[in-house]
């Protein structure tokens, strides 16, 4: 299959405050050489605890956070190295789900013009035709288009976030950011919206980048799943093969803390591997593998050697001693 979206060695890195004036400037590296594929008509969810580079990746991969190195082939086109003017044009291919709809909607202005709004600032279609154009959205998303003249406050959450939904899709994208789309919403509501969602990818061929720390909701949404720890990948693969079989340790640590996915009899998440700690610090990531004082398979190579995303079992996993939960 084409590949829509391709991510090659993505970097991130942010500059610090030096200790002192003649110090170095310390960098942080928060995504470091990141590599994926998104196909055209799927969904990609990448998972991770806070602080794993999951968002930064995704926001750097359409140009809203700047890269340090990389390339972010769109439809055959590094969007890296696009000019302003080239990207703005690009926009309307790229589009974004905000995480917190009380925040992303402007309150002073009614839905219909925030909606429309994308429209106007590309300069596409008439005014009527941008209005027609509104009504459907709200239609397509289960809005009334007599709620169109009303202000952000007065919709519940679960409303305001097909409102966000409704402006994405203005500019007939073909690839959605979603950013936690429903972590600020109750659990009944997050359905709606999840399943609001993938009607829209089967009837718009719409290709998702989809960002959680949710398990449960990728594994409702997603055909494939990336695994991001300290900045890397560490396990990648379809939705099936990760969540049946998974092989880093890591990934078998967050399935086990996904409480939605405890109930099922799967072998991927039956009486796992258990880990303590915090992450490393990624002003100075260790040399070898970034999980492995936290790892309860830890040998004196992962200390010392990075591993490198490898064909195992049906996916790819990064870890000198991958396999299946050791159930003893």
């Amino acid at each position: 299959m084409t590949a829509l979206l391709d991510v090659q060695d993505l970097t991130v890195r942010f500059a610090m405050p030096r200790p002192s004036f003649f110090a170095p400037r310390p960098y942080l590296e928060a995504v470091r050489q990141v590599s994926f594929r998104l196909e055209a008509g799927h969904a990609l969810g990448i998972v991770g605890e806070s602080g794993s580079g999951k968002t930064t990746t995704a926001m750097a991969a359409i140009r809203l956070v700047e890269a340090a190195s990389g390339k972010v082939v769109f439809d055959g086109q590094d969007l890296l190295q696009l000019s302003d003017e080239d990207m703005r044009q690009r926009r309307r291919d790229v589009q974004l789900i905000f995480q917190d709809p009380y925040s992303s909607l402007n309150p002073r202005a009614r839905v219909a013009d925030i909606v429309r709004e994308p429209m106007d600032l590309m300069e596409i279609g008439t005014a009527d035709e941008r209005h027609d154009r509104v009504e459907e959205l709200f239609k397509l998303v289960g809005l009334r288009p007599d709620q169109l003249s009303l202000f952000p406050h007065q919709f519940s959450g679960g409303q305001r976030q097909r409102i966000s939904i409704a402006r994405a899709l203005t500019t007939n994208p073909r690839l959605l950011v979603c950013d936690e789309p429903v972590s600020a919403l109750d659990v009944a509501i997050q359905a709606q919206i999840l399943n609001l969602l993938a009607r829209l990818k089967t009837e718009l061929n719409l290709s998702y980048l989809f960002i959680s720390h949710d398990l449960g909701v990728v594994r409702h949404v997603c055909d494939d799943v990336a695994v991001m720890y300290l900045g890397k990948i560490v396990e990648m693969g379809s939705r099936d093969a990760l969540f049946d079989n998974p092989q880093h340790p890591y990934t078998q640590a967050l399935l086990a803390a996904a409480p939605s996915l405890a109930r099922r009899k799967s072998r991927g998440y039956v009486r796992p591997l258990k880990i303590s700690g915090d992450p490393p610090s990624p002003l100075n990531p260790p040399k070898g593998c970034a999980f492995a004082d936290r790892c309860p398979r830890v040998q004196d190579v992962c200390r010392q050697v990075q591993p490198e995303l490898e064909t195992v079992s049906s996916h790819q996993a990064a870890c000198h001693f991958p396999g299946p939960v050791n159930h003893a």
